[in-house]
């Protein structure tokens, strides 16, 4: 049987061994150092007046993955198409249609992601629905306008997808300013190219659909 001062003894030693694995488990079982880190979503999208939100996760140098929600600084370019505030978790806000870079950072990592804002578009009308491409000439010009917008002109630079058919690589569409100040698609042919063409214009629809423009016709002389 213990006495008094074996107890004592005995729980002075049991605590002092204690503390001592304690402090050599730490030693062993560093916390995990961080690695890499990505943005989920990768390509987040989000309509014009809309938010939605924005994580950090990862990856740490024992193979683990978790969210990083804390001491993560964000920020988005151009801010005239989107802004994003949050330091651990963050909001992306759409403040005008097309495509703006969002970077995070954390702990001297950082990632980025490509946003892609969204006009409340509901119909694409061409102007004109016809137009002639010479090889030698300067090609013809598209405008495609959207009802009601914003954009209030759907271009390849701020959303838009253009479908050239058939897709021989002999017509090239870039956009260019009109006389009236408006963006146009201005589409010109090259040597091999057939005698015509279909052009269409889609963007996404807000409601996660898509807008088709009506066909336009592009004909071909030399």
């Amino acid at each position: 049987m213990l006495t008094g001062r074996k107890l004592a003894l005995t729980l002075a030693f049991t605590v002092l061994v204690g503390l001592t694995f304690g402090v050599s488990c730490r030693g062993f079982f560093p916390k995990p150092i961080l690695q890499s880190i990505a943005i989920n979503p990768t390509a987040p999208q989000v309509n014009v007046g809309k938010t939605v939100n924005l994580q950090l996760f990862g990856t740490y140098d024992d193979g683990t993955r978790s969210p990083v929600t804390s001491g993560v600084s964000w920020s988005s370019v151009p801010t005239s198409v989107a802004t994003v505030t949050g330091t651990g978790n963050a909001t992306l806000t759409g403040v005008a249609s097309g495509s703006a870079t969002i970077t995070a950072s954390a702990q001297a990592l950082s990632a980025t992601a490509s946003a892609n804002v969204i006009g409340n578009v509901t119909a694409i009308t061409v102007s004109p629905a016809s137009g002639n491409a010479k090889i030698s000439g300067a090609g013809a010009s598209f405008t495609f306008a959207a009802t009601p917008g914003p954009p209030s002109f759907i271009t390849a630079n701020n959303g838009g997808t253009l479908t050239i058919t058939p897709a021989d690589g002999h017509i090239t569409c870039t956009v260019s300013v009109d006389g009236s100040n408006n963006p146009d698609e201005l589409c010109t042919a090259t040597t091999g190219a057939a005698s015509s063409y279909t052009i269409v214009m889609t963007y996404p629809s807000p409601n996660g659909g898509t807008v088709t423009s009506p066909t336009a016709t592009l004909t071909v002389s030399p």
